[in-house]
């Protein structure tokens, strides 16, 4: 299945990107307005010329996973690889229903191909059993709610802070919950009653329970809605002083305030596996989303790694390399495992990391 869907991608896809690039100011990120609003245009910067011009020269600092492949699986040549992937907008696009971002099948054989060669975890702000549901993997690693909900090997680990955190182990005693806004959900289940009760009647609305976060997804909500909607959020996150406010893609992100990130879980998860303190462990992150910027920053620090931004225009951003959007990505991931499957023997890495098949 693998090898008939790596001929059909190979054929219709080849490694060209699209000229229709949506515009953008070069270095906008964050809380920007072309987050933050739900309909906005993006400014045009003297027609698509000059856009796919500032996009050139964002890339000089960002280039292609795809183009330096080559170079970059030459470094990594003799250590040990592990992949971590944010869902929406890296592994399925971004759409307009949260509901409907499904991958497709050739992306799941793609992330179930590379997770038989590396350790692979996805680290996304869904809950954890909603980005299950939708990847439907069991040689992965899962962890929700930006790291928030966590399933792991149980191995006694330390957080950031230096302290060692309870665990609990599944049903089948194989792997362990890590979850360490565990006494903030009693509040989260208020916060999202009064959230649903609070925004009904705004037209295109929407809010979701992430387990240990509240995302209200504002993408179909009118330019002249959107502002009554962050006042109703913000007026009842008043209430609630130990939590925060945040933004992502057209979307608004409730989360406790404590000092745990993607990035802390990207730690966490290598400390499990026992590569926490290994000095040949290459670290491979892809994502899109401002909060996969936490983990860029951790691979940063590190020294090693491969931090790789999934983006359309130009951003601001820690990550080394880019990838242009999902389609980039499912290329990247079968290079990554015909690479593998090519320069290791017929046994397995997921073996020898001992990850479930």
């Amino acid at each position: 299945m693998f090898k008939r869907n790596f001929a059909k991608l190979n054929q219709a896809m080849g490694f060209q990107r699209s000229s229709n690039r949506q515009k953008v100011q070069p270095g906008v990120s964050d809380l920007s307005s072309n987050e933050r609003a739900p309909n906005s245009c993006h400014p045009v910067i003297n027609g698509a010329v000059s856009d796919d011009a500032n996009y050139s020269s964002w890339m000089v600092d960002h280039p292609s996973a795809l183009t330096s492949f080559d170079q970059m699986m030459k470094d990594a040549k003799g250590k040990k690889i592990v992949v971590f992937l944010d869902y929406d907008g890296t592994l399925s696009p971004i759409v307009n229903d949260p509901d409907l971002a499904l991958m497709s099948d050739e992306m799941r054989a793609a992330v179930r191909e590379v997770a038989k060669y590396f350790p692979t975890a996805i680290i996304s702000g869904r809950s954890r059993d909603k980005v299950k549901g939708f990847v439907q993997l069991n040689n992965i690693y899962y962890a929700g709610s930006h790291g928030m909900d966590i399933m792991a090997p149980p191995r006694p680990v330390r957080s950031s802070d230096g302290k060692y955190h309870a665990v609990s182990l599944d049903r089948k005693g194989n792997e362990a919950v890590f979850q360490p806004a565990q006494k903030f959900l009693p509040s989260i289940q208020n916060i999202l009653k009064e959230l649903e009760e609070a925004i009904m009647k705004i037209q295109g609305a929407r809010v979701e329970n992430n387990r240990f976060c509240v995302s209200v997804h504002f993408r179909q909500v009118r330019d002249e809605d959107y502002g009554i909607l962050e006042e109703k959020v913000k007026s009842i996150l008043k209430h609630y002083p130990d939590f925060r406010l945040g933004w992502g893609k057209k979307v608004m992100e409730i989360r406790p305030s404590i000092e745990w990130d993607k990035g802390n879980a990207l730690e966490y998860l290598l400390d499990t596996l026992g590569l926490g303190n290994c000095t040949d462990v290459l670290p491979v992150y892809i994502g899109d989303d401002r909060t996969d910027e936490d983990a860029f920053k951790v691979i940063q620090k590190r020294g090693q790694g491969y931090p790789i931004v999934v983006a359309s225009s130009p951003k601001d951003t820690k990550a080394s390399y880019s990838l242009h959007d999902s389609s980039e990505v499912l290329t990247f991931l079968l290079r990554l495992a015909r690479w593998r499957k090519a320069s290791s023997s017929s046994r397995s890495l997921s073996q020898i990391w001992g990850v479930g098949s």
